[in-house]
């Protein structure tokens, strides 16, 4: 049987068009999985004041260091980070640091975020250069003296911060990896849920015990597992339905900064990710911690 040839006009054509196919499949692969992530990382309720311009920043987070401001992310050259590279992105959410080499305060979760792997950052970025560009300048934050300084951030740093991207335990199933990544790192759950210390930093010996002068003075639970101050006497259906819904055992509504967090992202995760982050948080340490009466 004769063998079958192409041309060489043919294949010269042929191999142009998968070249050029390839990246353009990847690219749209890298934005969609990106959006996956912008959503389970809860950028778009601190990213948007209500009414306004999705992603372009300006929602302000009171704490008790001052009023802070969250950035324009959109594309936009001027005024956004349509200027960034893959590295300064990279440095940002891995180190806390912005692409003029300031430190930027840690009310941005980037203590969480350092966790997050290159390829996941990447996505999001594709994700987020994806998007219309909105030009809206930055608010100036609202934080009195010395608390105002960056350059203070370093020796914070040294103190309480911890570079790296997340490490599985390898005696764990690959299920509570990765609740742990989704926790930890992307989702940064403890950055509201545990309490902080007089220079803001999280508490370890208290990771996701609740407080009651969480973001905005709110108070916000105990999500370990004892069974009287936290979700110990849930099961774990209930949280996962909790995490869709926004709706709890007891079939109240969860408010505030929590059901931004369902209505703009969580809802969107698959079941096997909300499962893995319910198996996750109930295979943590019990800790007796009451918010209410704290």
């Amino acid at each position: 049987m004769r063998a079958f040839r192409l041309p060489r006009v043919g294949t010269v054509l042929l191999l142009l068009a998968l070249t050029q196919a390839a990246p353009a499949i990847g690219e749209e692969d890298a934005v969609e999985r990106g959006e996956y992530l912008v959503r389970a990382g809860g950028c778009f309720s601190c990213h948007t004041t209500a009414g306004g311009q999705q992603l372009a920043g300006g929602r302000a987070l009171a704490t008790p260091f001052g009023t802070f401001y969250s950035p324009n992310i959109t594309p936009d050259p001027e005024t956004g980070i349509g200027r960034w590279t893959d590295a300064q992105f990279l440095r940002a959410l891995r180190e806390g640091v912005r692409p003029d080499g300031a430190n930027y305060f840690p009310v941005f979760p980037y203590p969480s975020f350092t966790g997050i792997t290159d390829g996941d950052v990447l996505a999001i970025k594709a994700y987020l250069f994806s998007l219309p560009a909105v030009r809206q300048h930055n608010r100036p934050h609202d934080v009195a003296f010395p608390f105002s300084w960056r350059f203070l951030q370093t020796g914070w740093k040294l103190l309480f911060f911890t570079p790296g991207p997340f490490q599985p335990a390898p005696e764990r199933s690959a299920a509570y990896n990765r609740g742990a990544y989704l926790v930890t790192a992307l989702g940064h759950c403890g950055e509201c849920h545990t309490p902080r210390n007089f220079l803001g930093a999280v508490r370890s010996d208290q990771r996701l015990a609740g407080t009651p002068v969480g973001p905005d003075g709110q108070t916000v639970p105990n999500i370990t597992p004892d069974p009287n101050t936290g979700i110990g006497k849930w099961e774990k259906d209930d949280l996962v339905q909790l995490l869709k819904t926004g709706t709890t055992p007891e079939q109240s509504k969860v408010k505030g900064a929590m059901r931004e967090t369902i209505q703009d992202g969580l809802k969107y995760l698959s079941d096997d990710d909300l499962e893995a982050i319910a198996n996750y948080l109930f295979a943590q340490p019990a800790i007796v911690h009451d918010v209410v009466k704290d």
